[in-house]
């Protein structure tokens, strides 16, 4: 199978978020396991990397329960994060190659929520 580029809305990879109880702990573990400095903290997340690079982010989820893999009783919990200039051309070419919108958009005017074909979710964002 091949996949051929089309023309349509610049579209970059943001971060990879991981859902967590506590955002501080796992970035301790990861910005130490792959020395990578926090750019950017809040209570309820935290984003590793470097200026320029994709990063990794950890969501502080409330109710959060650990995953079960591979016992998919409790399925995996991280999604991508993607940057976009346009979100509202970029969600037209997601949806059109497949995504589907759910019916909560947390952020509508800084980042969309769509699901893969798969159903796994990922955001389309105007953040850099």
């Amino acid at each position: 199978m091949s996949i051929e580029p089309t023309s349509g809305p610049a579209i970059r990879l943001l971060s990879v978020d991981f859902d967590c109880p506590d955002p501080a702990e796992l970035a301790r573990f990861y910005g130490t396991a792959l020395d990578l400095p926090v750019i950017y903290s809040s209570d309820d997340f935290i984003l590793l990397g470097r200026e320029g690079s994709p990063g990794l982010g950890f969501i502080r989820v409330a109710d959060y329960r650990r995953p079960t893999w591979p016992d998919p009783s409790q399925g995996k919990q991280a999604h991508m994060e993607l940057g976009v200039d346009d979100l509202d051309a970029a969600q037209a070419r997601m949806l059109a190659l497949g995504a589907v919108e759910p019916p909560v958009q947390p952020h509508p005017d800084e980042r969309r929520v769509l699901l893969d074909p798969a159903g796994h979710p990922f955001c389309i964002s105007t953040q850099d």
